[in-house]
Parts: C-alpha cells; sequence; structure tokens
C-alpha cells in the first residue's frame, strides 16, 4: 500500500478533469438532466450507506465502495451495469481492500433482499433480483475498469490531523465528519486531493459553527484555497439540490429514464 498520496495511483490516475468527467457522461446526459443524474447518484450513495450499515462495516469502508462506485461510472455509461448490482459488488470489494473481514455472499444477498424491501420499497417493486454469481461476475467488471487501482485516500485522516492542529473541540470533528460523509454524493471525490476536501469540510463546518476566530487559521494555510472554494460551491450546491428533493416521490421515475442496454440484433 503506498503510504504517501502523492505516489499513490489515486493521486496519479484517479484525479480526473471536470471536462473530460462530463465529455464521459454525454450519452446519459442525452436521457437525464445534470441535476437527474445527481440524484440518482446520491440514491445510490444512499443505497450504499445502508447496505453497509446493515452490514456492520466501518464508514471508511462504505467510503471506499462509494468511490468505487463513482470511479466506474466516470469512465462508463449508466447502461454498462445495472447500478443495483454494482452497489453491492463496491461493497464486497472495498471490505476485502479495506480488510474488514469476509463477507459472506448469501449474507451480502440477503441484507440486499432485506434493504429492498424494506428501506428502498419506494423506489422498486421488485425483489432484488441478483444472486451470487452476478455479484462475482461484475467484481471482475468492476476490477478491470478500475484498472486494479484499489488503495483509496479518504478525507478523515487529514481532517483529524486539521480539528487537532486548530485545537477545537470534538462537535466541529463530528460535524465536519458528517459533511465529509456528505461529500461522496457529489463529484468531489473524483476531482480534488482528500486533504483539500477535508478543509472545505471543515470550512463549511466552522461558518456553520458560527466559528469565526478560525478565519486567521484557514489564511494561513498553505493550500490552493481557489480549489477548497470550488470544493464548498459544490457541496453547497449539493445541499441546495437536495432541500428541494423528493426523493420518494421521483426516484421511480428516474430510475426508469436510466438508459437501458442495447438488445442484441436479431439473427
Amino acid at each position: 500500500m503506498a503510504g504517501n498520496f502523492w505516489q499513490s495511483s489515486h493521486s496519479q490516475q484517479w484525479i480526473l478533469d471536470k471536462q473530460d468527467l462530463l465529455r464521459e457522461r454525454q450519452n446519459d446526459l442525452l436521457a437525464l438532466s445534470e441535476d437527474e443524474y445527481q440524484k440518482i447518484f446520491i440514491f445510490f450513495a444512499n443505497v450504499i450507506q445502508v447496505l453497509g450499515e446493515q452490514l456492520k462495516l466501518r464508514q471508511q469502508v462504505i467510503a471506499t465502495a462509494t468511490v468505487y462506485f463513482k470511479r466506474f461510472y466516470a469512465r462508463n455509461s449508466l447502461k454498462n451495469i445495472d447500478p443495483l448490482l454494482l452497489a453491492p459488488t463496491c461493497i464486497l470489494l472495498a471490505s476485502k481492500v479495506e480488510e474488514f473481514g469476509v463477507i459472506s455472499n448469501s449474507r451480502l444477498i440477503s441484507i440486499c433482499q432485506s434493504a429492498i424491501k424494506t428501506k428502498f420499497s419506494y423506489a422498486y417493486t421488485q425483489e432484488f433480483p441478483y444472486r451470487t454469481n452476478h455479484i462475482l461476475e461484475c467484481e471482475f467488471y468492476l476490477l478491470e475498469n478500475l484498472d486494479c487501482c484499489l488503495i483509496v485516500f479518504q478525507p478523515y485522516r487529514p481532517l483529524l490531523q486539521l480539528v487537532q492542529d486548530m485545537g477545537q473541540e470534538d462537535q466541529l470533528l463530528s460535524l465536519s465528519w458528517r459533511i465529509v460523509n456528505d461529500s461522496l454524493r457529489t463529484d468531489v471525490c473524483l476531482l480534488y486531493p482528500p486533504y483539500q476536501i477535508a478543509i472545505a469540510c471543515l470550512q463549511i463546518a466552522c461558518v456553520i459553527m458560527q466559528k469565526d476566530a478560525t478565519k486567521q487559521w484557514f489564511a494561513e494555510l498553505n493550500v490552493d484555497l481557489d480549489k477548497v472554494q470550488e470544493i464548498v460551491r459544490a457541496i453547497v450546491n449539493l445541499y441546495e439540490l437536495w432541500k428541494d428533493w423528493k426523493e420518494k416521490d421521483e426516484i421511480q421515475m428516474l430510475l426508469a429514464k436510466i438508459p437501458k442496454p442495447k438488445p442484441p440484433p436479431q439473427r
């Protein structure tokens, strides 16, 4: 495992350019508006979060699974693999990479079936349709598309160091941590280094908690503050979108709009 972010595959291969990201999404954006596309990814980040919590996974594992999910669709259309199949596959792979321990395939399928029935019945009228063989096949496809770049540096560790350096209390850390979790529902994990995301989330938390005394501390940081402000705007935009979104009313319609694979030609 690379101990240095700058020498890692995350830094060298998976900090993407915003224009490249938009170009890769063009086919999906023929069927979906940008807001609709983001809402679908918010929904599936929520699916990964719920599955992870029911499997008693650490937040680091859930975050890594979410990044895998976003990385796959950064290079592929939504029609390539059903997101409902990719979500548990990402969880399975992340649990191995983060050395959480082995999740049995039968337990993963059972949790997926239960979650679709109880937590996400407003989105799906049918049962979870996939079985172990589908997830194992999908895992190989996921590994290939990630180019086996599996180590993900998350903002949690730099956030802990920043709050400690700032000399602030646990309440600020707790709020900042939740904002980092929310940031996984945006593209920032694909576009910026984790330490910049940590600084942006900490800045938002300081504004919410009205900690004016920290302004000088932020001003003295030796970082690209323009990039930090871009991240802040992305997260604030997420909250604006979230505030007005009636997920339970809209999600079935949005899932129906996801582009479907073309059927094979008739012989």
